[in-house]
């Protein structure tokens, strides 16, 4: 994904894991400082890191459903 943050390289080259570690970081940073504006720029960072995560566990899921052929919208419909 590409980012909103000039600063912040391509979270491609990052791991699940990293992403996840980068997440607990910024949120115990967030919680560290007063400071409004640098509270801000770490909000927008853990915006990009969540958004990030949350892709890919959905590329995963669909992965995984694609691999399974799980058509579970399929069975709801019983035509007889």
């Amino acid at each position: 994904m590409q980012g909103f943050n000039p600063l912040l390289d391509s979270l491609d080259s990052l791991s699940d894991v990293e992403i996840d570690n980068k997440i607990f970081e910024l949120n115990k940073k967030f919680w560290q400082t007063h400071n409004p504006q640098v509270r801000g720029q770490i909000s927008v960072l853990l915006d990009q890191f969540k958004l990030e995560a949350e892709a890919r566990r959905a590329r995963q899921r669909l992965k995984n459903q694609e691999q399974n052929g799980d058509n579970s919208l399929d069975n709801l419909i019983n035509i007889s």
